[in-house]
């Protein structure tokens, strides 16, 4: 089973997920980061960043790869950001912004990788949300986020991404978001769309985890909430086997 029938399949069961976001150019110890993920091992890490040298890249993700703790997703910053030690690539198309360099620049700097890629490439919509303060992938993609309060214009984002072809949609508040995307916009989302919801940016908590995936996320992302608080995963973890009891 690849990793997106995978993922089809725990939603449609209902079993909710969590990934962690690596960030190769915040990582001081991979040693010491396996060894957290090995204590409370999430379902996914991704790897990728919004300014990541090809090297660092592929250092950090050949090391989690190798470990096999859990199926490694490119979330790629760059078209630099692809090589073999992966399961899978989300290939975002940043659908909430109107820059062509990351609607489809980035996608044919890439091509020639992806067809060498040899794990799983999945078409995903990546929608940024306002999260109350300006984000590293605002700044690079040069592109604004769309309001919270944007409801209408949120929807028909994910409808037109779906009409598109992409097998994911990826609600994303940015790195270090003060605010993560509403329960409500991921409540109306679900509403509209049969494909899985990645929802991340800002979660600090059991208590938002909790909220977001009982809104109707599939997939919960945490980064920068689990560099400053290494026990965040933990909580999660125990918040995910309570949600699916």
């Amino acid at each position: 089973m690849n990793i997106l029938d995978h993922i089809r399949a725990q939603k449609d069961a209902n079993k909710k997920m969590l990934a962690v976001l690596v960030d190769p150019d915040k990582v001081s110890d991979v040693n010491l980061l396996i060894q957290h993920l090995t204590n409370h091992t999430p379902d996914f890490i991704f790897v990728g960043g919004s300014e990541v040298e090809k090297k660092r890249f592929d250092e950090i993700s050949s090391a989690l790869f190798n470990v096999k703790l859990c199926p490694v997703i490119i979330f790629p910053g760059s078209h630099e950001q692809i090589n073999a030690y992966a399961h899978g690539i989300l290939l975002l198309s940043l659908i909430s912004g109107r820059n062509p360099e990351y609607l489809i620049g980035q996608h044919v700097k890439a091509a020639k990788s992806l067809t060498s890629f040899p794990g799983l490439v999945i078409p995903t919509s990546y929608l940024l949300i306002d999260g109350m303060n300006s984000t590293s992938v605002q700044q690079v993609s040069e592109t604004e986020p769309i309001s919270q309060d944007n409801l209408d214009l949120i929807l028909d984002t994910v409808i037109a991404g779906q009409f598109m072809g992409h097998q994911l949609h990826y609600l994303e508040a940015g790195s270090g978001a003060k605010a993560t995307v509403s329960s409500e916009i991921v409540r109306r989302v679900k509403d509209i769309s049969t494909q899985p919801i990645i929802v991340g940016g800002g979660i600090r908590s059991a208590e938002q985890a909790s909220k977001l995936w009982e809104a109707g996320a599939d997939i919960l992302v945490v980064g920068n909430g689990f560099e400053e608080k290494v026990v965040l995963l933990e909580e999660l973890k125990k918040v995910q086997l309570q949600i699916q009891e």
